[in-house]
């Protein structure tokens, strides 16, 4: 069984402090979260198009999607691409759902909550991951 400590160190290895603080990362982490906003106004915007017949919405939902793919094109420039995908799902996921319980008044229960809440975790451990090192 893995201690905490040892756990600890293997992550300290795996991921330098400066690696936490380089601009790189940085601004991959800010186009991840524009691209992420971007991706979930999108998909909230897409159920005010009405089947796209109503040409603004529709607008919206193309606009949103070019934007976010731009930002993620970014994002992968200090980030792998298959952590950038992962996160950029998992955070969009819970994005989306908070929007449209915003927007939409569309309540889930609490299994669907705690679903979130893994899906929150997995965001993070993806984030603390070994995935990070180049």
């Amino acid at each position: 069984m893995l201690s905490t400590n040892s756990v600890s160190q293997s992550m300290q290895r795996a991921l330098p402090a400066e690696h936490f603080t380089s601009k790189a990362y940085i601004m991959s982490w800010i186009f991840l979260l524009l691209g992420v906003m971007a991706e979930a106004l999108s998909h909230v915007a897409l159920k005010a198009t009405d089947g796209f017949s109503r040409p603004l919405p529709a607008v919206l939902v193309i606009l949103g999607h070019l934007v976010a793919f731009i930002f993620l094109g970014q994002a992968m420039k200090g980030m792998p691409v298959g952590v950038v995908h992962a996160l950029w799902a998992g955070l969009a996921i819970v994005t989306v759902t908070l929007l449209s319980a915003l927007f939409y008044r569309q309540h889930l229960d609490l299994t669907a909550w705690i679903g979130m809440g893994l899906v929150a975790a997995g965001v993070m451990m993806i984030n603390f991951s070994q995935g990070h090192s180049h």
